[in-house]
C-alpha cells in the first residue's frame, strides 16, 4: 500500500515571509491536497540568534490569510510534534551519536582559530579549504587521533562538533521531480557540520532527522537547497532509512529577469515582495499584499503561475482547480520573472468578481477613514465604478465626486468646454431639468439629448460643460448617470457653480 503523501513547510523565523517562501508553502499545500495528504509546518529554529520576535505568527497569519492553511504544526499536533526545531533539540544527539558508531560521523575538535590558519594557508596557494577526505587525517578530529586522546579530550570537555564523513571517490545518482538525474561525484564534497560545540544540530541533522520522524514522503523547497541535496541523500543512507522524493523549485527573479527577487526590489519599484505587512525594530515598515489591497485569491493565482503551468491556456485558478491541475513535472526549471503587473491583472480579476455586497462592506470602512458621509444610494454608485476598479481606493479615485463637488475645474479640459456660450447652455439645461420630475437617467438623457437636436447645437456643447461640472474633470460613468445618483437638487446646484465660475 502506497504511503500517505506527507508534505512541510519548514521556514525559520528570522523575519517576515518573502513571496518565495510563501510560494513554497503554496506548491506543498497544493501537492498534498492533490494527493489526499497532510500539509505540515515546522519552524527551523535551532539558530536562535536569528529568532525574530512575531515571524512564527506572522508566518501562520500569511497562510491563513492565503487559504492555504497547515494540518500539522504549532497548535495543531497531530502526534508527530512538538512542531518547533528548538523544543525537538533533546531529539538530535542521540542521531548524531548513532553516525559516529557506525563510523559515517567523527569528532572534531579543531579550534576555530585553527581552520582560519589553514584557509589562510590555502588562499596563499591559490587554493579553497575544503574539511574532507583528502585532509581530515592531518587535522584535529578522532579519525586522526587515537581512541584514547579522543576520549581524554572528550572526559575534559574540550569543545567538538560532529562531522560527517564524506565518502570518497563515490559517484551519486540523485533524482529530483523537476530536474530528473543528475550525479555528482562525491570526492568534491565537504565534511558537513552536523552537531554544533553549543549542543545544537545544524540545519542538515535536524531537517533529515525530522522529515524522517514525520514521516515526511515529498521534500519541496527552494533551488537554494539543492546544493545540499547530495548530503541529504548520504545521510538517509547512513541512516539506512528511505529518502522521501525531493523537488527544488525555481528561484522568484527580478521583473527584469537577472538576479533573485528581494525585498529591496519592492521597495525600489512600488510592489510588495511579503504577503502582510512587517514592521521592523528599527521603525521600517514593509508593504504587505494584504494591506495594499491585494485579494488573496490573486495573489495565490500569481504565485501559482511562478515557475508552473497547466498546459493549457488557462490562466485564471481558483484553488480547488489549483489542486486539481498542480504537477511537479510541470514545474520550470529555469528562474521565474516577477511581474507586478501580471499581478495586477490578476487582482482586476478578483476584484470585478467580488460579490457587490462584500464590496460595498469594503467600500464603507474606506469612506468611514475619510470621514465621508455615507450615502443612501452607495450600492449604486459602486456598481457604476467597479469595473474600471482594481483596488478599494480606485472606487474613491473614480468617483470622489459623487461625495464631494468639484472646488475647481480642469484647466485643459476648461478651456475646451467652457465656451462664451456655455452659460445660456448651461441655464437652458438648468430650466429643463428644474421641470423634470422623473430624475432617472434614461429619462434625463431622453430629454437633454431631444433638446439638443430640436435646437440644432453640437452634442459637445452641452455634454463637455455638463460632466465638468458634475465631476470636474472629463472623466467618471455616463453624465446621465451621474447626475441621476447626484439628485435633482445637487445637479442643479453644481451646474449654476460651473455657470457662475465661468461667468
Amino acid at each position: 500500500m502506497a504511503k500517505k503523501v506527507r508534505v512541510r513547510f519548514a521556514p525559520s523565523p528570522t523575519g517576515p515571509l518573502h513571496i518565495g517562501g510563501v510560494r513554497t508553502a503554496l506548491f506543498n499545500y497544493l501537492f498534498a491536497k492533490k494527493h489526499g495528504g497532510d500539509f505540515l509546518l515546522r519552524i527551523e529554529d535551532t539558530d536562535q540568534t536569528r529568532y525574530v520576535e512575531g515571524a512564527e505568527a506572522y508566518i501562520a497569519e500569511a497562510l491563513e490569510w492565503l487559504h492555504i492553511p497547515y494540518d500539522e504544526g504549532p497548535g495543531k499536533d497531530a502526534g508527530f510534534g512538538p512542531y518547533r526545531q528548538s523544543e525537538r533539540k533533546h531529539l538530535y544527539k542521540q542521531y548524531a551519536d548513532a553516525l559516529i558508531k557506525t563510523g559515517d560521523a567523527y569528532y572534531a575538535f579543531d579550534t576555530a582559530e585553527a581552520l582560519d590558519a589553514q584557509r589562510s594557508a590555502h588562499e596563499a596557494e591559490g587554493k579553497t579549504f575544503i574539511y574532507n577526505w583528502h585532509n581530515r587525517a592531518k587535522l584535529s578530529n578522532s579519525l586522526s587521533l587515537s581512541q584514547a586522546e579522543v576520549q581524554t579530550k572528550l572526559n575534559a570537555g574540550e569543545p567538538y562538533v560532529v562531522r560527517f564523513k564524506s565518502p570518497e571517490n563515490e559517484i551519486l545518482h540523485l533524482r529530483d521531480s523537476i530536474r530528473g538525474t543528475m550525479e555528482i561525484d562525491t570526492s568534491i564534497l565537504d565534511d558537513k557540520v552536523l552537531f554544533k560545540s553549543d549542543g545544537m544540530p545544524t540545519y542538515h541533522l535536524a531537517n533529515i532527522v525530522d522529515d524522517h520522524l514525520m514521516e515526511i514522503t515529498h521534500v519541496i523547497r527552494g533551488e537554494e537547497w539543492l546544493p545540499s541535496l547530495a548530503l541529504h541523500v548520504l545521510l538517509y543512507r547512513a541512516f539506512g532509512w528511505e529518502a522521501p522524493q525531493f523537488a527544488h523549485l525555481p528561484l522568484i527573479l527580478k521583473p527584469e529577469g537577472k538576479g533573485k527577487l528581494s525585498k529591496r526590489d519592492g521597495d525600489k519599484m512600488g510592489f510588495p515582495v511579503f504577503p502582510l505587512a512587517w514592521k521592523t525594530d528599527e521603525d521600517e515598515v514593509y508593504s504587505g499584499y494584504r494591506e495594499d489591497g491585494y485579494l488573496p485569491q490573486a495573489v495565490v493565482n500569481m504565485l501559482a503561475f511562478l515557475g508552473w503551468n497547466p498546459g493549457t491556456e488557462q490562466e485564471i485558478f481558483s484553488l480547488a482547480e489549483l489542486i486539481d491541475a498542480f504537477e511537479l513535472e510541470r514545474v520550470n526549471k529555469a528562474g521565474a520573472k516577477f511581474d507586478p503587473e501580471k499581478t495586477k491583472w490578476f487582482q482586476h480579476h478578483y476584484f470585478q468578481e467580488l460579490d457587490d455586497a462584500i464590496l460595498l462592506d469594503m467600500f464603507t470602512g474606506f469612506l468611514k477613514t475619510k470621514n465621508v458621509a455615507i450615502p443612501s444610494n452607495l450600492s449604486t454608485i459602486v456598481s457604476l465604478l467597479k469595473e474600471r476598479a482594481t483596488f478599494v481606493p480606485d472606487l474613491w479615485e473614480q468617483g470622489s465626486f459623487f461625495f464631494e463637488a468639484p472646488l475647481s475645474y480642469d484647466e485643459k479640459a476648461s478651456v475646451k468646454a467652457f465656451k462664451p456660450g456655455t452659460p445660456e447652455i448651461l441655464s437652458e439645461i438648468i430650466a429643463l431639468l428644474k421641470n423634470e420630475t422623473d430624475f432617472s437617467a434614461s429619462r434625463l438623457s431622453d430629454t437633454i439629448k431631444g433638446w439638443i437636436t430640436q435646437n440644432n447645437i453640437g452634442f459637445g456643447n452641452v455634454m463637455m460643460p455638463m460632466r465638468l461640472a458634475l465631476v470636474g474633470e472629463m472623466k467618471g460613468p455616463d453624465v446621465f448617470e451621474i447626475a441621476a445618483i447626484l439628485g435633482k437638487d445637487e445637479t442643479i446646484r453644481r451646474l449654476e457653480a460651473a455657470k457662475s465660475s465661468i461667468a
